[in-house]
């Protein structure tokens, strides 16, 4: 479960591609690819590892100051969340060292 305390990453099967032909962005896995829309390449690109969800939130609040902090971080848990239900995202274990 993914929430503002985890520090989520891209799984290892997951990579993001840009494609030249089309001239988006792709999150790609095996056999499958998802075609990234603007802010969710934002989202995924700050999932490093480093930050928490809470610090990914408040970064995508400034960069998207027009929109209501409260709308971003729902629509960022919701995205997140689905993710990692694909197993395309997992939070950092910070208990493993």
């Amino acid at each position: 479960m993914i929430s503002t305390e985890s520090r989520p990453r891209l799984a290892a099967k997951a990579r993001l591609r840009y494609d030249r032909r089309s001239e988006r962005y792709l999150l790609l896995y095996p056999e499958r690819g998802l075609v990234l829309n603007p802010t969710a390449l934002d989202t995924l690109r700050l999932c490093t590892g480093e930050l928490t969800v809470g610090a990914i939130i408040e970064q995508l609040v400034a960069r998207y100051a027009t929109q209501p902090r409260e709308v971003i971080e729902r629509e960022v848990l919701a995205f997140l969340g689905g993710m990692a239900e694909r197993g395309l995202v997992e939070p950092v274990d910070d208990e493993r060292g």
